[in-house]
């Protein structure tokens, strides 16, 4: 059985493993390592870009069994797709958020995300502190919610008369598999 690396103590008496080879290993620090999540995560929002929409281009997926699946649907391309990276794997994981909460919106939510993180990159190239940049971040997600609720409409619902929710959901549902029942 070949070794993976020695075992060590720290100065409480805890036990670790130094691994092999750790010291030939590089580690991004500072700004290149946040660009390097960005490239990662727009490197996941520049897949689904071109899906997006109502003119989205289908993707065809092949899984490890060689099974072909063709959609547009975010949600089944991001299921799909194997990604490595660590922030790559949390925009998976922000669009199944956005589906089990929302059930729509996987395309946009990711696609957003990383709209937001090239802005960003731009933001730090100019020297802008990242928290500096989350914070501007939260202030103009807080206005955009105040402008939304100015523009918003109250709906009143007719009992007798449900065509107008019917067609709400049509177009809602109108990318999903389950506009074939409607």
């Amino acid at each position: 059985m070949a070794s993976v690396g020695t075992l060590a103590f720290d100065e409480y008496g805890r036990p670790f493993l130094i691994i092999k080879d750790q010291d030939r290993k590089s580690r991004l620090m500072g700004l290149e390592a946040l660009k390097s999540h960005i490239m990662a995560a727009k490197a996941v929002a520049n897949t689904m870009r071109t899906s997006l929409g109502p003119n989205g281009l289908d993707k065809m997926m092949v899984d490890k069994d060689g099974d072909v699946t063709v959609t547009n649907d975010g949600a089944t391309i991001l299921s799909m797709m194997d990604v490595d990276h660590q922030i790559a794997k949390l925009m998976v994981e922000l669009s199944k958020s956005q589906d089990d909460e929302i059930g729509d919106g996987t395309t946009g939510v990711v696609v957003l995300a990383g709209a937001l993180l090239e802005e960003a990159e731009q933001l730090l190239d100019r020297g802008i502190h990242p928290i500096r940049i989350a914070d501007g971040y939260e202030q103009a997600a807080r206005i955009a919610i105040q402008h939304l609720d100015k523009i918003s409409d109250n709906v009143l619902v007719d009992i007798n008369n449900p065509e107008p929710l019917i067609q709400t959901a049509k177009t809602t549902l109108g990318s999903k598999v389950c506009v074939s029942y409607l």
